[in-house]
This record gives C-alpha cells, structure tokens and sequence, in this order.
C-alpha cells in the first residue's frame, strides 16, 4: 500500500541553492503529499543535515505549520486528488564556510520506521552554498594554472559587486588560404560544483550545455559560467568580430578551458576573452558584455558616411507606429502553413481564410520559394539566384502585383516581407542569371557537410550596389520588410582570404541597405555566428534589429519542442545583452504543443507569428494572445505581452 506520493522542499532538492552573506538562516518550507485513495495520516519528517561545526550529519525535526501564503504547488485537473501537510524550520547559517548538504526523512507516526524522501523521488541531496562577506581578490584565486600567453588586466566593471578582468594573447596570422590557429589555456576553474555554457550547437545556432564536475561541453562555446561552492559565479565570454579573430572555448579532457582563437588576417591577432566573478550570475554576466561592447566600439565598423547614415535613421527616421506594427502586430508566415511549393494563389487563399476566420494579422511573410532560381529540381544548395523579381511560374504578374492585391483585398496588413538568402539563395547567385551579368562575382569554397561545395557569390566590391538595388527594387514592388537567412554562409567559406573578404562586407552592407529602406523592419536568421554576434548584434549604434533566438519550430518532431523552449529560455541570458529584438520564430496554433509555444512567446519579450495550415487553426489560442484595437480603421490585432520579460533564473 502506498501512502506517500510527492515531496516538495524550498530550498529544492537536487540543486544549488545560493545563500547571500547578510542572510544568517535559511528557512526550510516542506510539503507531503499523499493519495486521497486511503485515509489521512499524520505525518512527522526531518531535515537530515551536516550544517554542524563537525560536519557530522545529523537531523532536526520539522515542525508542521498551516498553508503558506505564498504559491508553492500548480494545481490542475490532471493531477491527483492528495492531502497535503506543510513543515517548516530555520536552519542557522554555520560558522564554517564550506557548503551544507541536506535531504529529507519522514514517517506516519513514532512508530513507524523513517524513510527518504530520496527513495521515492530520485532526487540527490541539496546544497547550501554561503557566500562569503568578501570575495578573494584576483584571478588566480578562480582559475588555476591559467596560461602566461595571456596578458591579463583588471578592469573597472560596470555592475556591483562584480571584478573583471580582461585576457588577451597573440594569434598567428594567415597564410594564404589557411587561418592562423592558437590555443591558450585559461586553466581550471576553482572550487566550482557545475558548469553551464552556451555553445555552437551548428554554425548558425547557439544552444545551451550544461553539467557537474569536470568541464566538458561537446561543441565549442561562447559563454561557459561556473558555480562555485563559496556562492559566487565565475562567468567566461569569447569575444570575436575584431581584427577578424573568432574565439570560443574547448574542454582539454582534464578540466581545463582552452581558448581556440582563428585569424583569418595575414597580420597577427589578438585573442580576447572577459572573465568576471560575482555574487550572481546575471550580475556577472552583465559585467562581461557590458565590457564587451566596449571592446567591439573600438573596432572598424563600416565607413563614415554610413555611420552618419545610420545614426541619422537612428534620430530621426524610426517610427513609432513601424515599431508599434511591426513589433506587436500578429504576424503570419507561409514556410510551414503553405511549403515550399509557393506561389501567388496559395498565398491569396491563406489569407482569404485567415479573413474569413476573423484572424486580421499585421504583418506577413513571404518566405522561401518566391525568388527566381536556376537548376529547377535540384538540391536547394545547387540552386542560384538569378534575377530581383519573382519567379514566373509562380508570380506570372510579378512580385508588385502581388503586393498590390493583397493591400487591396487586405488592408489590415501593414507590411509585407520577403525572404532571402544573405548570399542571395542557398546555393548563392546563379552564374548565368541577370545578377551575375550585372555585378562582378566570385566563387567561393564552403566547408564540407551539409552546405559544402563551390558557389557564386557577389564579389564583395559589389555587394554595396547589389543590396541597394535590390532593396530599391522591393520598395518599389511594395515589399517593405525582410527575413535575410543563412547569414552563416559567411562562418563555412573554407578559405580564410573569402572569410576575411566578406565577413565583414555582408554584415555591413546588409545592415545599412535594411535600414536604409526598411528601417527598423528585418529579421536576422541563422545569424548566431559569433562573428555577427558581436560585430553587428551587439553594438548600440543603430536601432534594434530583429534577430531569430534558436534553431527552428518543427511542427512534425515531437521531441523538439520542450526543447526548443528550453534553449530560447537559455540563449536568452546572452540575446536579451544584444541590441537586438528575441525572435523565438513561428508555430502554428492547431498542434499538440500550440498552448505551450504560445505562452513562452507571449513571455518572451519578441514577436508573434503563425504559420498554420489554411483552416486549422485555433481561435480561442490567438485570441488569448492578442486583442483587437478600436481606435484604428481598419482595426488591428496586437500581441498581450506581460509589463515585465521573463527570465531563466537557472543557468544549470
């Protein structure tokens, strides 16, 4: 028979829990609960503990109290009927710094014999972890046998309670089509239980890595922070984009972090890392990418007329209500709702539905498959570009028209935007199209995999002129907006002269062609290289740009969902750094996780867009996420967004 189903303790089982210095007692609050399917018991139950000066593990009992007031367990329909009794007691911070363990015992009378509570659940003990009144001084006394390549300096952090310290060391130059490569050793972090990092899960995407003891994460990072068992955080940022050197953390297998550094330049570089130590994470974090920018500040960002370009746009040429639509306008994309089989009338009849179902969104996505392409049948990565208007098959009147009668026949939509590859498509420009007869090219090597092989691209003297064209050209078709993809192209050109060409070129030309046209209106996608990160999403120059946060929505892979949430939750802790807007990308509203998705992007402080299949959608889940306006003709739907941005606050 049994009687016990649920334990729940504050301070948590299984984890970490960080007790501030000021604090000189931790408040334990217990709940038991147990089936409704036999009679009530009166449970007793102890905290089993080693807070002792001899760090012998003993027990204090837990004195059973009424509900608290405060939320401590979500109660739905689904869950089991229990009883439920609460205990709570203080438990005095020790004299001794080390860290306390605890877990939880507990039985249906004196009579009874005691059990754990980790028998049943499978959670590991907790951890106290006490900080101390002053945190040790220097970066020794947090990485161990950090190597003497580094010149290290500490500099003034911008956050309380934080140090910062900046490491930098040479990195070999180019030689001819090959990157120069250095590794330098930050050492072993100290006295640290475990370990959290942001890593390269694929060349265009960030995602998070995490684990206990030695560390170890599988893909390269960017940002790897540890807890230690004093309370404070050591926080490592990988700062790349300046002098052409991309730099990201590797594990060496017997704990230390390794600082691989890539220079593409045919002078020597410099690698550049930011190490902070504070009593939070997000504290410390902060430190760093404050610094960061900085750092990035210094170095050539475009030309002096875009500069003044842009921080022209940036006084004078935002408008609220572009931002307002834009922003908080519901949105819907055809990439999931219509495939990749596109063309003008499917288009049209997905609005019309949308229409008839009393769906007004603000804002659509043409996504891929609209462009005029070469090498019909083929692979997308051998498909080229090959001329600014839309492809005959499936636009015969052209891209205008298009835009034209979807004004008309919709007038609720503010803004109509059209995908494109930021090399022009997938498998770059066409080599015998009307692009490549107008601007001069190239041809470039991609790494092997998935993308690899030759393709043409716009030789980089003529990147400028493409892009202003072509925007000119969309403006003028009605299109006023852009989704750029595939921005890493840049990161798997195979040969360090055509990364050092055009890194930098794309970015910039793109960034001030977009904002030239469209002003504040274009999502960044596949753009988590850490290149872009920092030389065109980090700086504060400009407007903020609409940046996609993670890997895609895939309506069709059950398992990726709760991961997809997960990852957008953990990226955000470095994107909400970013001068950027969180695009936690499309979903659809008639799927098994629809309710799931729309809650975290509602929370998520980005956009919101659908990407349903014609007449499957569910209009009691769009209208719980948006409303419609009364003062504007024709009335718009705009997004609920709480007052405040959610924020993961576990980073293990």
């Amino acid at each position: 028979m049994l009687l016990f189903s649920n334990a729940l303790c504050d301070p948590p089982l299984g984890q970490a829990t960080v007790i501030p210095f000021d604090q000189h007692s931790v408040k334990f609050t217990v709940l038991l609960e147990s089936s409704k399917s036999f009679p009530e018991q009166k449970w007793e139950a102890v905290l089993w503990h080693n807070g002792h000066e001899d760090q012998e593990w003993k027990e204090l009992a837990l004195q059973e109290i009424s509900p608290p007031h405060e939320p401590f367990v979500i109660q739905n329909d689904s869950r089991p009927k229990v009883y439920r009794r609460w205990f709570s007691i203080n438990l005095f911070k020790p004299s001794r710094p080390e860290p306390v363990y605890f877990t939880l015992k507990f039985r249906l009378s004196s009579n009874d014999t005691w059990r754990w509570v980790n028998e049943h659940s499978n959670l590991s003990d907790g951890a106290l972890y006490f900080q101390p009144q002053a945190p040790p001084e220097g970066l020794e006394n947090y990485l161990k046998g950090y190597s003497q390549d580094f010149s290290v300096n500490q500099v003034e952090s911008e956050t309380p309670h934080t140090q910062l310290w900046s490491l930098t060391s040479s990195v070999k130059a180019a030689e001819g089509k090959s990157s120069g490569v250095t590794e330098t050793s930050l050492g072993v972090p100290r006295s640290f239980s475990r370990w959290f990092s942001l890593v390269r899960i694929w060349s265009p995407w960030l995602g998070p890595r995490h684990g206990e003891g030695q560390f170890s994460p599988t893909e390269d990072a960017v940002l790897s922070s540890f807890l230690r068992m004093d309370g404070l955080h050591l926080v490592l940022l990988a700062v790349s984009g300046v002098e052409e050197v991309l730099t990201v953390f590797k594990p060496d297998g017997h704990g230390n972090v390794i600082a691989h550094s890539r220079n593409d330049s045919t002078e020597k570089g410099q690698a550049r890392v930011l190490a902070a130590v504070g009593t939070t994470f997000n504290t410390a974090l902060a430190s760093v990418m404050y610094h960061a920018r900085k750092i990035v500040r210094g170095d050539d960002f475009m030309n002096h007329a875009d500069r003044e370009e842009m921080q022209h746009a940036l006084e004078k040429k935002v408008k609220t209500e572009w931002m307002e639509n834009w922003y908080d306008g519901l949105t819907y994309c055809t990439w999931n709702a219509l495939g990749q089989d596109l063309n003008e009338q499917k288009i049209f009849d997905a609005l019309n539905t949308l229409k008839d179902n009393g769906i007004r969104i603000t804002n659509l996505i043409i996504d891929d498959n609209w462009q005029s392409l070469d090498n019909d049948g083929q692979s997308q990565f051998q498909r080229g570009w090959t001329d600014f208007e839309a492809n005959a098959e499936g636009f015969s009147n052209g891209l205008k028209h298009t835009a034209i009668e979807i004004r008309d026949q919709h007038p609720n939509i503010q803004h109509i935007a059209v995908w494109h590859a930021l090399l022009g498509y997938w498998g770059g420009i066409s080599p015998t199209g009307n692009i490549a007869k107008t601007y001069k090219t190239r041809k470039v090597r991609k790494a092997e995999g998935l993308a690899g092989g030759e393709m043409t691209v716009v030789h980089e003297d003529d990147v400028p002129r493409m892009y202003d064209d072509f925007y000119k050209f969309l403006l003028a078709s009605g299109i006023d907006c852009v989704k750029t993809d595939a921005q890493f192209f840049l990161d798997i050109m195979d040969d360090a002269n055509d990364r050092r060409r055009f890194m930098k070129t794309y970015q910039d030309a793109w960034t001030i062609a977009s904002l030239r046209y469209f002003s504040i209106k274009a999502i960044s996608c596949m753009s988590q290289t850490p290149q872009i990160l920092f030389h065109t999403q980090l700086p504060t120059n400009k407007p903020r740009l609409m940046v996609r946060n993670s890997d895609d929505f895939f309506p069709d892979i059950p398992s990726s969902h709760p991961f997809h949430i997960f990852t957008n939750a953990l990226t955000s802790l470095l994107t909400s750094h970013l001068n950027v807007l969180p695009d936690w990308d499309m979903f659809q509203t008639s799927h098994p996780y629809s309710s799931f998705h729309a809650a975290a992007r509602c929370i998520s402080g980005g956009p919101i867009y659908i990407t349903d299949t014609p007449g499957q959608h569910s209009l009691p889940l769009i209208a719980s996420m948006t409303a419609p306006t009364i003062s504007s003709n024709p009335p718009k739907t705009i997004i609920l967004r709480p007052n405040s941005v959610a924020k993961c606050i576990e980073q293990g």
